[in-house]
């Protein structure tokens, strides 16, 4: 046989077979950090906002402790300003899954005094770093792995796989543990945790071939819904009683999705017909903005802001 009936004779290898390769390779990452926080911490749980991120890890926690049942809690905190369509998803998870839940409430924490709002309509976006930290105190959690992935922002792109948060729950970033060859160094003081990010590889087009291969469920405000909405500086703002048209602003509705969910203060949908995670797929290949910066007013302001917000304990 020639060379090039050799070459001729080949398998072909099709983009199915690559992406899979791709996701597997992923896939088993996320698995082996995962199992080192199962083994290397006496009290761990995972951030679980109910967005894409959070329940791709909490898919991937699962499929690690196979066939066991998950030895850890998730942990949802709650701002009071949740759009209603994730909350019903997380009662439904929970109960669908057996999780056990554990809800930070920032309610809780302006009761307390430790979060003092300007007005009842600020975005409360900013103070759940308070509401976390008294929450990781409370549970003396060590390990907090959380659905942050370097590709989001510049602050994010900093994180280390096991990102070492002082006793004040704080983050330097100059002052972080080397991961070469993937060896992870998780060794605490007392009062210090960890902030663990198994799927800091991946991307948004990732997440979502996976929640398409995976067939993992998610809030419905993901796919395609009408909604009022407002045109305001470029972003599609959601009409609620929380964020309410302004003086000679026009409602108007839309078809949209969210591509990221969080406080409804500051979370945008964009314009989408996509109704399926193959239609999703689709759209996300040809974004030309990244989804946080499409999607989140907070974020918007600088990425200096962001990184401050993480040195002093933002997810």
């Amino acid at each position: 046989m020639t060379a090039r009936d050799a070459f001729l004779s080949a398998p072909t290898i099709t983009q199915t077979s690559v992406s899979n390769d791709h996701l597997n390779w992923l896939e088993d990452e996320a698995i082996s950090i995962l199992r080192e926080v199962f083994g290397g911490f006496e009290r761990p749980a995972i951030l679980c906002s109910c967005g894409k991120d959070s329940l791709v890890v909490l898919h991937l926690a699962m499929k690690a402790a196979a066939p066991g049942k998950l030895p850890l809690p998730i942990v949802h905190i709650d701002t009071g300003h949740n759009f209603p369509e994730v909350i019903t998803f997380r009662e439904h998870l929970v109960k669908k899954h057996g999780l056990n839940l554990i809800i930070g409430h920032l309610d809780d924490s302006i009761k307390k005094g430790t979060i003092r709002l300007a007005h009842e309509l600020e975005s409360r976006n900013p103070y759940q770093t308070i509401t976390l930290l008294e929450t990781i105190e409370g549970n003396r959690f060590d390990a907090m792995v959380g659905g942050a992935r370097r590709d989001e922002e510049k602050a994010r792109a900093k994180e280390r796989v096991f990102s070492h948060r002082d006793s004040f729950g704080q983050w330097q970033p100059r002052a972080q543990r080397p991961e070469l060859w993937n060896l992870y160094n998780t060794r605490i003081a007392q009062g210090e945790n960890f902030r663990v990010f198994p799927i800091s590889n991946w991307t948004e087009l990732d997440i979502w071939n996976y929640i398409a291969r995976e067939d993992i469920e998610l809030p419905s405000i993901y796919y395609t819904h009408q909604r009022e909405v407002i045109e305001r500086n470029g972003l599609l703002v959601p009409v609620t009683e929380i964020t309410p048209p302004r003086a000679g602003e026009t409602v108007i509705t839309r078809d949209v999705r969210f591509r990221t969910v969080g406080d409804i203060s500051c979370t945008c949908p964009v314009a989408s017909t996509a109704s399926s995670a193959d239609e999703v797929i689709l759209e996300t290949i040809t974004a030309t903005a990244s989804e946080r910066g499409a999607t989140r007013m907070d974020d918007r302001a600088n990425d200096a802001a962001m990184e401050r917000r993480k040195k002093e304990g933002y997810f």
